[in-house]
């Protein structure tokens, strides 16, 4: 197990992108704010993306314009061609993402082409963000499973790992996509990638909820020597292409996960808690994260007893005058 782990929060973009509810650009300002002041250092804020396709991120420019950009804290963007590079670097990011599929049937559903077209593509974004001294992170989707496809291969997840890896992405995110996976496909995938030449350093996770597997996967993926796992405060998100696929493994639950272990995350749990809530009541949802819920609770609980404590010893001198 790692001593410490980065918590990659995606909330913003991954968690909000599938809303169909349009989310007011303040709203997502504060809420990166807020996660800004939470001890993340890195926040993946929003995609420049065609607003014809993710509507949702169309305020990309603007978001990125307004938010508060913290010392030591990245705010990556998604940018999936060179169109979406030239946005993001007309915005002053400092950090992109792309992002290529392991199944070829959710590469051509995704993005119209076939997985080695997709990695041509993505390899003349690399560079040109690589030579304006932009950092790239990589993702490969459906790492373990396809919503169309079915299982995946994982040494075809392991070869578009290491294609991303060796084109310059600083870390690859492993994803599985739809929340299929379990510990066992978790640890073949990974074992198949680390043995294609993508070193545990420079890996991460990102997990789906969808069959309640992702903890555990990620406890797989730490044990494996992983020490960076994406996550979304409140479980946020979804896969609009996956029937059924529900959010982000909430960052919250691995924060919990963590902490079981004795590894360091350095986030501080009450503004992840201030965050946590505030996201959930701006989209009038209840709150995606077991951890969350109980903590909230526990809070609510401890504030009631405070005021009424606080009531009872206001009373208690005027009971005093009158007697």
């Amino acid at each position: 197990m790692p001593s410490r782990v980065t918590i990659y929060e995606v909330g913003p973009r991954d968690g909000l992108q599938n809303e169909k509810k349009v989310i007011p650009t303040d709203v997502k300002v504060a809420f990166i704010d807020m996660l800004s002041g939470a001890g993340f250092k890195a926040i993946e804020a929003t995609s420049f993306v065609s607003p014809k396709w993710v509507p949702q991120l169309g305020d990309a420019a603007e978001v990125m314009g307004r938010i508060r950009r913290a010392p030591g804290v990245e705010y990556p963007v998604l940018t999936p061609n060179m169109k979406g590079l030239a946005g993001a670097l007309a915005a002053g990011c400092r950090e992109v993402a792309v992002f290529a599929a392991a199944s070829e049937a959710f590469s051509r559903k995704n993005i119209n082409c076939s997985v080695a077209d997709s990695l041509k593509r993505f390899e003349e974004v690399v560079v040109a963000a690589r030579k304006e001294g932009v950092k790239v992170r990589g993702y490969v989707s459906c790492a373990v499973g396809c919503p169309l496809q079915g299982a995946v291969d994982p040494a075809a997840a392991a070869d578009v790992g290491a294609a991303l890896h060796h084109m310059g992405c600083y870390e690859v995110s492993m994803a599985d996509t739809i929340g299929v996976g379990t510990p066992a496909s978790m640890e073949r995938m990974l074992a198949a990638t680390l043995a294609a030449g993508v070193p545990a350093p420079r890996l991460a996770v990102h997990c789906h909820d969808t069959y309640g597997m992702a903890v555990a996967n990620i406890a797989a993926a730490l044990r494996m020597g992983v020490a960076v796992v994406d996550a979304s405060v409140a479980g946020l998100g979804g896969c609009p292409y996956a029937r059924g696929a529900t959010g982000n493994v909430a960052t919250e639950d691995v924060m919990y996960l963590l902490d079981g272990y004795g590894i360091e995350h350095g986030l501080d749990w009450g503004r992840v808690l201030d965050a946590s809530a505030y996201i959930s009541a701006a989209l009038g949802r209840p709150n995606g994260s077991r951890a969350a819920k109980a903590l909230l609770a526990k809070r609510a609980d401890a504030e009631a007893e405070a005021a009424e404590a606080a009531a009872k010893a206001k009373e208690q001198p005027k009971a005093a005058q009158a007697a």
